[in-house]
């Protein structure tokens, strides 16, 4: 068999390999109660919840981080995060989690933060002097 050949079926199944495992990430959003019927690994967008307790002890266990979060239809979950707390969490404008239901609490491996945008006063005077 030729090098080129070679060559080309590695690069072929190489690329089945990423984008079977790209495929498994680009998954829609679920809700809590989508998540706790399926049982599966599933995303979560939702908003913090600012006015219930949150969890985080780094001389007891620096990988265990508890919060709430309501989701898009409403409903409020507490939310234990498998890692540290991240900077500036309390200021994020909405969170994506990635986990699954486990007895009371939806277990998050994954999180990612929308911060607000540090040009949104910017944004705002703009919009004022425009008027």
């Amino acid at each position: 068999m030729k090098k080129i050949y070679i060559i080309a079926i590695v690069m072929i199944a190489a690329a089945i390999i990423l984008l079977t495992t790209a495929a498994e990430d680009m998954s829609t959003y679920s809700t809590f109660a989508d998540a706790a019927r399926s049982g599966d690994r599933v995303k979560i967008a939702g908003q913090l919840s600012k006015d219930k307790e949150m969890y985080y002890n780094p001389e007891k266990d620096p990988n265990y981080f508890s919060f709430y979060i309501r989701d898009t239809k409403g409903d409020e979950q507490k939310v234990v995060l498998l890692s540290e707390k991240p900077q500036d969490f309390e200021l994020s404008e909405q969170v994506v989690l990635t986990g699954q239901m486990k007895d009371d609490a939806f277990v998050a491996t994954d999180l990612l933060m929308k911060c607000p945008s540090k040009y949104k006063d910017e944004e705002v005077y703009i919009k004022e002097e425009g008027k």
